[in-house]
């Protein structure tokens, strides 16, 4: 195993065969999340002891937006920024579960971690909600793959480990770590970099994407406007037949164009009164 200082987990969209989203540097001081331009995405400081980790902004490195405690019962996260409740991570079984709360240690159970011979089951809704992922530590210790729905659904994310071997994080307090800053945001899954669990699991069946700026509210009709209103619905569709067809079904006669008074001459005016 190589150097932390060494250590590059490159992620895919899916298979390996499918884009790089991301690169994860993993050092002695923190880990640095790039897109694949290399740009800095997000910042991860190891703390001067082993039981903190910070989340910091990409410009003002001061500036602290989340904080990891680890003690041991699991993990604490505290937020810095409005409208965020703080979640926390506690070891149940020995080591064997993660249930995770939001809110505080006294907030209900929003997700469950479970650690199996195969890799790791993240259960959503509770504790007897559905399989949301797994992720699956392939032999070799080279690679992760993260399944949705399940130990066969089908793979949202592969992470490949150079100069760190991804069994490091089979261990609960390296697992959250993993879990932390390999996160996903909303704004990865709206900007298209990665798949969301829900979009992969329909697979074919899935709808079409859709433009940037196309109208995805209600279409109205005319005949949903009446339901609306109340009104009953009369049969007032008017027929258009073709052009090509217009001389076939014509039988009437043209209707001679009216003249105005100011075309008739004197003569056709005074023959008129005369008769």
């Amino acid at each position: 195993m190589g150097t932390m200082a060494d250590a590059v987990i490159t992620e895919y969209a899916g298979t390996r065969k499918d884009p790089v989203t991301r690169f994860y540097q993993y050092g002695r001081d923190g880990v640095r999340v790039l897109d694949t331009g290399k740009n800095l995405q997000r910042l991860y400081v190891f703390g001067p002891s082993a039981d903190m980790m910070t989340e910091r902004d990409t410009i003002m490195k001061d500036k602290i937006l989340r904080r990891f405690i680890f003690d041991q019962n699991g993990m604490l996260e505290e937020t810095f920024s409005f409208g965020q409740r703080p979640r926390t991570f506690r070891y149940e079984n020995g080591g064997r579960q993660i249930a995770v709360r939001e809110g505080g240690q006294f907030g209900a159970v929003g997700k469950l971690f479970t650690f199996e011979d195969n890799g790791i089951v993240e259960t959503a809704w509770g504790r007897d909600g559905e399989t949301e992922r797994v992720y699956i530590f392939e032999a070799g210790n080279a690679s992760i793959l993260e399944r949705a729905g399940g130990w066969y659904g089908p793979i949202t994310r592969t992470m490949v480990f150079e100069g760190i071997d991804a069994s490091v994080f089979r261990e609960p307090e390296a697992f959250l770590q993993f879990l932390v800053f390999t996160e996903r945001h909303n704004d990865d899954v709206n900007a298209g970099l990665l798949k969301s669990a829900a979009d992969t699991a329909h697979g074919a069946g899935s709808s079409p994407p859709r433009g940037k700026y196309a109208f995805t509210g209600k279409r109205h009709t005319p005949s949903d406007t009446k339901q609306e209103t109340g009104e009953k619905e009369d049969d007032s569709r008017i027929d258009v037949i073709p052009d090509g067809d217009a001389s076939l079904d014509d039988s009437h006669p043209e209707k001679p164009r009216e003249r105005k008074s100011s075309e008739i001459s004197y003569a056709e005016r005074r023959s008129g009164r005369q008769s």
